[in-house]
Formats: structure tokens, C-alpha cells, sequence
């Protein structure tokens, strides 16, 4: 008798929609970055993820653990147009829109853009500018277009904007209005590296000597490249209990003695449409409740308001998400 195989193929599953390419891009960027990035690696997915899923990324953390640095070597990996805007007090929204430019040849006035009519904007320190500067980013942020002198200029697609803000300095900022924190799909918080990656940075960096950490990073990844993996993210396959338990956990948040304030609809099409970007990058069609378990903090936590009583007691609003997710049963 002749032995049988084992039939590894029952255990195999045939993907619906092809993520091979996808996936090789992702693991490429990674790999650029790591020339130069020591550790931060759930910063790096978060921020890929914001990109394919085609949202906007706010990143917290106090001055030197790379944010800055992170976002443009990213912005770096991709051969679109790429800006940076230092926020500061005295911004106005014609510095970062542009102006009316009044042309003696024609005798008419010509619209000169500004430094935000780019691919990706990289905002130092978003707290900084005042109200009208943020109202006039919200618009770029919320409809990817910009209206000066009564015309519509649309935004060239891909739109993404990755913005800092350092959590400790109180001192010449501005408190982002609710309705801005919430256009942002994700609020990515950035703690301390551990001492083996610090000791890794130090020598990384020694062994760099005079070399420009942007000239270590290729660019891999063409406008139409994004656009078409932005797509391929939608065909994700989403099944209808795991709908359910995204529309629980958001709603949980509106009803929980903790909060103040809870999560808006637009919530719950975050986490989905994060979800389906990090099964694409682990090579699943489909979403899982590990998926949406892991998007739900970096979704949420920016999307509610505690109770006084509960800030005074120093809970915060990632701990506050986590209780409501671990209550809530998982689909089976």
C-alpha cells in the first residue's frame, strides 16, 4: 500500500481577493524604515494602515521618540508630493492655504498655493495654531478640498495628513476641537523605547556616522500603487456579527457611567475600515475580533470625553475603551 500525504490542503483556505502584492509593499516599507527606525513597530503598522485606509493620523508623544522623524521617512517610501508644516501661534490660514497674488500682466489675481495642497502633510506640533488655522485644515481634512475667493480646489488624491503633538506642554497650545480630533482616524500614542532598542539606536546611530537618514530610504510606492491598494481594502470580507459587535463596542461608549462623551457613527466605520486594513496586511480577506479588538483604542481613545469625576481619578480613555471591549462577548 502506498502511504498518503498528510492533507495539509483541508487546513488551507483560498483567498478571495489577491493580497499578495499588498503585502509584499507593506513588508517593503517596513523594511525600508527599519533602516533607519528602531523599534516604534506599532506606530509604523498604525500609520500604514491610516494610509490604506485612506484616514488621517494624530501622533502624541513627548519631544525625541520619533514621530516626526517616522512620518516623513514614510512619507519618503512613496513618490507622491510631500510637505511639512511647523504649527506655531502666529500661523495664519493663507500660510499654510496661500493667496490671492494680484499679476500686472493680466491684470487679474492668481491663486498661489500653499504648502497644504500636497499628498501628504506632515504637521509639527498641531496644537500650536489658532482657530482660524485649524478651521481652515479642518475643511482640507474633512472634505479633501479647499475653498479661497469662493472657488473649490479639490485635493489631489492620495490626501493624508499625519500631525504631532507633544501631550506635556500646556504652554502656548490650543486645545484641537472635538469635531477636528474626530477626522482623525487614528490617535497614536508613542511611549519611551526600551532600553535593548535604545542601546540599538545609539549604535544604529554611530555607525551612520555623516550619512542623511532620508537618503537611506527609497521610495517604493506610486500614487496610483496607493489608490489601488486603497481599494483592494474594501473588498475585505466584513461578516455581519462582526458588524454587530463594531456597533457595540461604539455604542457601549455612549451609554458608559465613565464618559461624558461617547463615540459618533463615524467611529464605527473607523474601526471597520482600520480592521480590514490590518487583515489585508496579515494576508486574511476577511476581518476577525482580534482585528477590531486591536484598531478599537487607537479609533476610540481620542473619540471620547471622561466624566470629571473619573479624570480627577486618573483614569484615561484607552483604559476606559479596553473595559468596554474586554465586556463585550466575541462573536463566535
Amino acid at each position: 500500500m502506498e502511504e498518503q500525504e498528510p492533507q495539509d490542503d483541508a487546513l488551507q483556505f483560498n483567498s478571495r481577493v489577491d493580497l499578495t502584492r499588498l503585502q509584499q509593499a507593506v513588508s517593503n516599507i517596513k523594511s525600508e524604515l527599519g533602516k533607519v527606525i528602531i523599534g516604534q513597530q506599532d506606530m509604523i503598522e498604525l500609520l500604514i494602515i491610516s494610509i490604506l485606509a485612506n484616514g488621517h493620523s494624530l501622533i502624541e508623544g513627548v519631544p525625541g521618540v520619533a514621530k516626526t522623524v517616522t512620518a516623513k521617512l514614510l512619507a519618503k517610501t512613496m513618490s507622491v508630493d510631500f510637505s511639512r508644516i511647523q504649527f506655531t501661534p502666529d500661523l495664519m490660514p493663507s500660510d499654510i492655504l496661500g493667496t490671492s497674488i494680484f499679476n500686472i500682466k493680466t491684470s487679474e489675481f492668481e491663486f498661489k498655493k500653499g504648502p497644504l495642497f500636497s499628498n501628504i502633510i506632515l504637521i509639527d506640533e498641531i496644537n500650536r495654531a489658532p482657530a482660524k488655522t485649524q478651521a481652515a485644515l479642518f475643511e482640507a481634512m474633512a472634505e479633501r478640498q479647499i475653498t479661497m475667493d469662493g472657488v473649490e480646489y479639490a485635493m489631489e488624491p492620495p490626501f493624508l495628513v499625519f500631525a504631532t503633538q507633544n501631550p506635556i506642554e500646556q504652554e502656548g497650545t490650543y486645545r484641537l476641537p472635538e469635531a477636528q480630533l474626530d477626522r482623525f482616524l487614528f490617535k497614536i500614542n508613542v511611549s519611551y523605547p526600551s532600553l535593548e532598542e535604545e542601546i540599538q539606536i545609539l549604535e544604529s546611530k554611530h555607525e551612520q556616522k555623516a550619512k542623511v537618514e532620508e537618503d537611506l530610504v527609497n521610495a517604493l510606492l506610486s500614487a496610483k500603487q496607493i489608490a489601488e491598494y486603497q481599494d483592494t481594502i474594501k473588498e475585505i470580507v466584513v461578516e455581519k456579527n462582526l458588524l454587530k459587535y463594531i456597533a457595540s463596542i461604539v455604542d457601549n461608549t455612549r451609554s458608559n457611567a465613565n464618559l461624558y462623551l461617547g463615540a459618533s457613527p463615524r467611529a464605527s466605520i473607523a474601526i471597520m475600515d482600520a480592521s480590514k486594513a490590518l487583515a489585508a496586511i496579515n494576508g486574511r480577506d476577511f476581518i476577525t475580533p482580534d482585528d477590531i479588538k486591536k484598531v478599537a483604542i487607537p479609533v476610540l481613545g481620542h473619540r471620547i470625553l471622561l466624566t470629571p469625576e473619573r479624570e480627577m481619578e486618573g483614569l484615561t480613555a484607552q483604559q476606559v475603551v479596553k473595559q468596554i471591549v474586554d465586556g463585550i462577548e466575541i462573536p463566535r
